[in-house]
C-alpha cells in the first residue's frame, strides 16, 4: 500500500527541517512534499509548473498549510481551496506560530480543519506530528476518490 502524501506548505526552511526530523523521531509513515509558498502549492495541486508528473508529485490525503508567506499566504490558498470541490475535503491542518483570535477565526471560516499553534520545543513538535499523524492518516477516514 502506498503511504499517504503530505503537502507541507512552509517558506521557513528551518521549519521544514524541523518537521522533517520530528516525523523520523516519530517514526510516522508518510511522505512529505514540500513547497514553499502558496503559488507553488496551487501549482503542486493544480499538477502544473513542474508538479505535472502525479507518481513524483501525488495528490495528498492531507495539507499542513502556514499561514505567514510570501505571496500568496496560508489564507490566500484556503480561500482558492474552497473554490475547487476537487480540494474541497482534503483535510487542511494550520500549524502557524500565530495565536491571534483573528487568525484563527478567519481560518475556520475559510474551511480549515484544525489549527495548531507551531511548539516552541522540539518534544513537542514530535507529539504533534504523531497526533497528526495518528488521527489524520490513520484513524480518520477520508472521502473516497
Amino acid at each position: 500500500m502506498n503511504r499517504p502524501t503530505i503537502l507541507h506548505i512552509e517558506d521557513d526552511p528551518n521549519d521544514v527541517l524541523l518537521l522533517e526530523h520530528a516525523c523520523r523521531k516519530a517514526s510516522v509513515s508518510c511522505d512529505i512534499r514540500r513547497v514553499a509558498d502558496g503559488d507553488e502549492a496551487i501549482a503542486y495541486l493544480r499538477g502544473i509548473d513542474g508538479f505535472a508528473d502525479r507518481e513524483k508529485f501525488p495528490l495528498p490525503r492531507l495539507i499542513l498549510l502556514d499561514l505567514k508567506m510570501p505571496r500568496l499566504n496560508g489564507f490566500d490558498v484556503l480561500e482558492w481551496l474552497g473554490k475547487h470541490d476537487k480540494f474541497r475535503t482534503v483535510p487542511v491542518v494550520v500549524l502557524s506560530s500565530s495565536n491571534h483570535d483573528a487568525d484563527l477565526k478567519r481560518a475556520y471560516e475559510l474551511g480549515v480543519n484544525s489549527y495548531l499553534i507551531k511548539p516552541v520545543s522540539f518534544d513537542s513538535l514530535v507529539e504533534i506530528v504523531k497526533a497528526i499523524h495518528d488521527y489524520w492518516l490513520t484513524l480518520n477516514t477520508p472521502v473516497p476518490g
